[in-house]
């Protein structure tokens, strides 16, 4: 057993003490991302039994070569790769660009098909574009995990704009509305991972923790603004 409360079953992490680690990739390099800051607060609000680790290396990863796969492996796609396979569910959020998704994370997913971790992996994905903006992107995304055996967390992916006005100074978004709903995501990850490995569901003082936290948080972006 890890020092993490996880242990390997066939090359795969799996929660043995309620601990989870959640890979949260931004499918967005620019500085400033709603997208990014989404995410970062996700990880900032995240419960004591996750370990949430924000994916860094997008704008670094080399376009994608069939030729460089096996053992010829970049090392930004090895560690991309290595990244997935120690997580127990990865969470996207990523802008629209021309009706799809951005050519950087495409990028990063063609990076991931010839290594397998994406198989039966639980992934979601939240999308914080104004209203009825990004289902290209949300279409395209759902396309390509389940082109590599993802196993999709529907109760998971959810829409939740964001304004660009809303991010803080420190780079996460500032409103109880918005973490409330991501402690939501939270939850639903949760729950599936449980059901997964037949073990029971966050219990209610989970919520509750969030929320305390969630309200602490949003106390102090106030008194900051």
């Amino acid at each position: 057993m890890h020092q993490d409360g996880m242990h390997r079953v066939g090359g795969r992490r799996s929660v043995v003490s309620g601990q989870a680690r959640i890979l949260l990739v931004s499918g967005s390099t620019r500085r400033g991302s709603t997208n990014s800051a989404a995410l970062a607060t996700a990880a900032e609000i995240a419960p004591s039994q996750v370990t949430a680790v924000l994916y860094d290396g997008l704008a670094e990863l080399p376009a994608f070569n069939p030729d460089h796969d096996g053992d010829l492996l970049p090392a930004g796609p090895a560690q991309l790769r290595r990244q997935i396979g120690e997580s127990d569910a990865v969470l996207f959020c990523t802008p629209e660009y021309a009706g799809t998704l951005p050519g950087s994370l495409k990028n990063l997913l063609d990076w991931s098909v010839g290594g397998g971790e994406f198989d039966r992996k639980p992934a979601a994905w939240i999308n914080v574009a104004a209203p009825g903006r990004g289902k290209g992107a949300e279409d395209s995304l759902m396309a390509v995990l389940g082109y590599v055996g993802a196993d999709i967390v529907e109760a998971a992916c959810r829409r939740i704009p964001v304004d660009r006005d809303a991010i803080g100074p420190d780079g996460t978004v500032i409103g109880l509305k918005f973490a409330v709903e991501i402690a939501e995501v939270w939850d639903a990850l949760l729950s599936h991972l449980g059901k997964l490995l037949r073990t029971r569901s966050p219990p209610a003082d989970c919520w509750n923790e969030r929320i305390s936290m969630v309200k602490h948080l949003t106390g102090a972006y106030v008194k900051a603004c």
